[in-house]
């Protein structure tokens, strides 16, 4: 018997089961050894939603939800936030450590000069019509780019792998930028070497006519210290997405196209229900009673609670604080007032407390979104340029993993067993039916 294990009495038959514990987990395939007779198929977990089941190791990513802690590779977010950029945490999420002063030069010339696009996209993005919807055109230019790069194939290798990891990165800001481009009806812009990714972000999508873009550094480091906050977040729907398109052997291209499950309300999409929560309210005289039907379930209260964190979202601290950075140059959003005021307010509140719902990473983001001048439908493609560093850093460890195999979960199936067909028109189904040849 294991010195740590888990002892099973199956009821049926009084037979006891042995199942060791890993890392506070048994394996899910000791379960199948519980079985009646040897016909017997023996016992599954039912986990919908996978609300309770590992279906990976990873070094990558380490949230504790209770404490309110997120770490890449064991350094807390917030020391992230303050003292690094996204091109180095990005670094760090893939390899496992800092870059060094030489690594981060080659690392950000290496991305620098992958963020040129084919010319083909440009024909391609020009293709969709004025009003196209931003992620709509970004998940399908992700999965053009597979066509152009037909070794990322194999992914097998680890040299095309990295090779593909680096494009990826680079060319995720100029095809966000040109679906935003696109949708004005602005020409494109291409990137400029002599800028730091953040800064050629804002130069792809908001220069015009002037020889050079000059960008807010106040604004080019709030967007980087965002970008690092959304770079990853362990096993969320888009991380699992990728994981499970990628365990297919599917290159990376398509692989993050499938990820961009991220434009869902449910995931990224929840700041901009944040937004319309706030202009619902209008005021903060108005925010009393708003509480007051939340609490009646007449409505929700949008940008709190997270499926992970039962205490402060310790990416909301940070963002608030690059909030107040922001308005100093954009001028004060209105929105920020009711925001603060709801957060006083509900913080206060025993049923918001007793419940756990403190303010998560959407409340703030969609407020500096707006105020930078990006439209809410362009908030999920924003949240997607940073997360391909966390998408593509778990693909490239599930790659590696030999445990893994083909994603293929199982199901309880509640149909009817089995059905014998006696005559067509016995079932109701008429061979006279159907239009004519």
């Amino acid at each position: 018997m294991p010195t740590s294990a888990l002892t099973i009495t199956d009821q049926r038959n009084n037979k006891t089961y042995e199942a060791p514990i890993e890392h506070g987990t048994i394996r899910a395939m000791d379960l199948r050894r519980i079985k009646t007779d040897p016909e017997d198929f023996g016992l599954m977990t039912y986990d919908p939603a996978f609300m309770n089941t590992a279906a990976c190791k990873s070094s990558i990513t380490f949230i504790d939800g209770d404490k309110g802690i997120l770490r890449y590779r064991g350094y807390d977010i917030e020391t992230l936030a303050e003292h690094c950029t996204y091109l180095q945490v990005a670094y760090l999420l893939l390899t496992g450590e800092l870059p060094t002063p030489e690594q981060n030069k080659a690392w950000t010339h290496d991305i620098t000069y992958h963020t040129m696009l084919h010319e083909n996209i440009k024909h391609f993005v020009d293709g969709f019509r004025y009003d196209a919807h931003p992620m709509g055109i970004l998940v399908s230019t992700l999965a053009a780019l597979s066509t152009m790069y037909p070794e990322a194939r194999n992914v097998h290798d680890p040299e095309v792998r990295h090779r593909q990891i680096v494009r990826l990165i680079a060319k995720m800001a100029t095809l966000a930028a040109y679906s935003y481009r696109h949708r004005q009806g602005h020409p494109y812009v291409y990137p400029d070497n002599d800028l730091s990714y953040t800064e050629n972000f804002m130069n792809m999508l908001w220069k015009m006519t002037e020889p050079k873009y000059v960008a807010s550094p106040v604004l080019a480091r709030a967007l980087d210290v965002l970008f690092i906050l959304h770079a990853d977040h362990e096993q969320n729907c888009s991380s699992t997405t990728m994981r499970s398109v990628g365990s297919a052997h599917a290159d990376p291209y398509l692989s993050m196209a499938a990820a961009t499950a991220l434009s869902g309300p449910l995931h990224g999409g929840a700041n901009e229900e944040v937004l319309r929560m706030l202009d619902e309210i209008g005021s903060v005289d108005n925010i009393p009673n708003y509480i007051k039907r939340v609490k009646e379930g007449e409505l929700k209260l949008m940008g709190f609670g997270h499926r992970v964190y039962k205490n402060y979202d310790p990416r909301a601290r940070i963002i608030k604080a690059v909030a107040n950075q922001v308005f100093e140059v954009t001028g004060r959003n209105p929105r920020l007032d009711i925001a603060l005021d709801l957060e006083r307010i509900a913080l206060q509140d025993d049923y918001f407390i007793s419940r756990k719902l403190y303010p998560n990473v959407d409340f703030y983001s969609g407020i500096i979104y707006q105020a930078m001048g990006f439209q809410p439908d362009m908030f999920t493609v924003l949240f997607a340029i940073p997360r391909a560093a966390g998408w593509l850093a778990q693909w490239n460890e599930m790659i590696q993993d030999p445990e893994q195999k083909i994603s293929r979960p199982r199901q309880v199936y509640t149909g009817v067993m089995q059905r014998k067909l006696e005559s067509v028109e016995k079932e109701g189904v008429s061979r006279e039916s159907g239009p004519k040849p």
